[in-house]
């Protein structure tokens, strides 16, 4: 009962002790033979780790102190742990998440893009906390933007809103405004200071009015809400918004755009439709 007791106490040291019997020594470069256990000995992740094999004994017995950020970060890579269990080891060990290290995405696995593109009628895209735009659905495109007909490095919200977008918002001030403030949350939430400096210095040097929202130190969120736009051929269409976290990939958010009335979503409805048949009378003209 007393080992049972410890044992439970010691939560740190059980998630180590199983996660170093997971591994296989012999593709670890160690030899396989004359193991009473699996997976690696003690000595073993203390010397993939560069951490006294004592220590690490200590640590796994609940003996060892708290160890340091960068010491857990040795420990994860030399238990080959996944990024979610990165994350549960420093909160076992510090009662608290690592340090945000971003890592850009330019790729989306294909379940996100299928979830997309079943969403007919409602405008749906992935962003980066940069507010790049990685993959998005045809109702997006004839929507919001064609992003498709861009080049990958002008696939970003804040370009678009300041370059191209303002006639067609009725609520440009207030939009932009709120995008600007998200931005600098996301971007720090996600460690993603560096990232977005060039596109900060860019931006301001192009666009006054960026350069005076973003001096205003702003910090929001852009969770939900209503969105108003002058479409050129549907006219005028009320999109109401919501954001979404990946899990497992908290360097996306999806944000999906239903129509407000059933009006709207007939107009958007017709231009996809009308999407359709220039995409089918754009194959019929190649093969002539």
């Amino acid at each position: 009962m007393a080992a049972e007791n410890q044992n439970h106490d010691n939560l740190l040291g059980s998630f180590l002790k199983d996660r170093r019997a997971r591994l296989d020594p012999k593709s670890l470069g160690f030899t396989a033979t004359r193991r009473r256990t699996p997976g690696l000995r003690r000595e073993e992740v203390a010397q993939r780790a560069n951490v006294s094999a004592t220590w690490y004994t200590w640590l796994e017995q609940g003996r060892g102190g708290a160890p340091s950020a960068d010491v857990l970060d040795r420990l994860a890579r030399a238990l080959a742990l996944s990024p979610i269990e990165r994350e549960h080891l420093y909160m076992l060990a510090q009662q608290r998440p690592p340090q945000v290290r971003y890592q850009p995405t330019t790729t989306v696995a294909p379940r996100l893009q299928r979830l997309l593109d079943m969403l007919e009628v409602s405008p749906a895209q992935l962003r980066t906390p940069t507010w790049d735009v990685v993959a998005w659905n045809r109702a997006a495109a004839v929507v919001l933007t064609d992003f498709g007909a861009l080049p990958p490095d002008e696939r970003n919200i804040l370009r678009l809103i300041f370059a191209k977008a303002r006639s067609r918002m009725p609520n440009w001030e207030s939009d932009a405004r709120r995008v600007v403030a998200a931005l600098r949350a996301d971007a720090a939430r996600a460690g993603a200071a560096q990232e977005i400096k060039a596109l900060v210095e860019d931006m301001t040097a192009r666009s006054p009015d960026f350069a005076r929202m973003w001096q205003e130190n702003a910090v929001g969120s852009h969770g939900e809400g209503t969105k108003l736009l002058n479409h050129p051929i549907a006219g005028r269409l009320v999109l109401e918004y919501s954001s979404f976290a990946v899990d497992g990939q908290p360097d996306l958010t999806m944000i999906v755009y239903n129509p407000a009335t059933p009006e709207d979503a007939e107009r958007v409805r017709g231009l996809i439709k009308a999407s359709i048949r220039n995409q089918a009378a754009g194959s019929m003209d190649m093969k002539d």
